[in-house]
């Protein structure tokens, strides 16, 4: 009985570290399962980075089978982090170009994507900052003002994922003339659907704004088609368009804002662009760049 239970033990071992589908490196206790299937990016401290699949890890190194060099052996204190491939993070040639940390805005409208829960960051602009806070999941709060705090808006917005590559955000934007007109404010609720992920998005926009002070009060409808497309590590592509379409006796108009973002590191960015208004069928260029700093906080 006993040589049987020994057999069987014998067997079981030889199972265990032989089996060709086994992730464990046979190192004893340091040895720590990975998937094979799962593509990753792996980074150094001095930022060199490999995409593939990890084929093994212990407590001292790691084996990728990366894509374009073949089967590398990273020692474990080199690295800094592992982490897994999301959609759109890869580009055409298999370059690792990750995602657009501040994704979730253009030049001035937003989108569907969520800011992620304990994110925050904020985009000066000329004339005043923006801050985005992400509060909780899929919902995040905002504050804007100009360099003289007037006006002062907030702003809020819930994301709701549809599906792997569609977003809805709804939200709104509040605001008052403050100390210089505290008589004055603005409501703008919103919807924004946006196609896409972090690194390529189109999104279409609506809302309907008002503006009011104790004398009188207007409402128009607004509306944005906007979207991105991160090229490489450092560069994306942006474009951004408010549009007020005529109403009654009131003319309408077009803003439109095509861009550059510059990834300088990761965690700023610097982004430009040209603005032209359109009125009545006639384009006229705005003589001052839109000119932005992005970071996090």
């Amino acid at each position: 009985m006993k040589t049987i239970n020994f057999l069987i033990l014998i067997i079981n071992l030889a199972v265990f570290c032989f089996h060709p589908n086994s992730s464990y490196s046979q190192t004893g206790q340091d040895s720590i399962y990975v998937d094979e299937n799962k593509l990753v990016v792996v980074k150094k401290h001095n930022g060199v980075t490999y995409v593939g699949k990890i084929l093994s890890q212990d407590a001292r190194e790691v084996l990728i089978e990366t894509i374009d060099l073949g089967q590398v052996v990273i020692p474990k204190h080199e690295i800094e982090e592992i982490k897994d491939i999301e959609p759109g993070e890869l580009s055409s040639s298999m370059e690792y170009i990750g995602r657009e940390v501040f994704a979730t805005r253009y030049f001035i409208s937003t989108n569907g994507l969520p800011i992620e829960k304990g994110d925050s960051y904020v985009q000066w602009n000329v004339f005043g900052p923006d801050i985005q806070i992400g509060v909780a999941k899929n919902f995040g709060i905002g504050i804007m003002t100009s360099w003289l705090g007037i006006p002062i808006i907030g702003s809020a917005k819930y994301s709701i994922p549809l599906s792997d590559n569609l977003n809805l955000g709804v939200g709104t934007l509040l605001g008052t003339g403050s100390w210089a007109s505290p008589d004055f404010g603005i409501a703008l609720p919103f919807a924004a659907l946006t196609y896409g992920n972090r690194t390529r998005n189109l999104t279409f926009s609506g809302g309907y704004g008002a503006v009011f002070n104790d004398y009188a009060s207007s409402e128009r409808a607004l509306f944005s088609v906007a979207g991105m497309a991160k090229v490489s590590k450092k560069i994306s592509l942006v474009f951004d368009s408010f549009i007020m379409p005529p109403d009654g006796n009131s003319s309408g108009f077009a803003l439109l804002i095509p861009g550059l973002r510059l990834q300088t590191e990761s965690d700023k960015a610097f982004q430009f662009g040209f603005a032209a208004i359109v009125i009545e069928g006639e384009a006229f260029p705005l003589p001052i760049p839109m000119v932005q700093w992005y970071r996090m906080l």
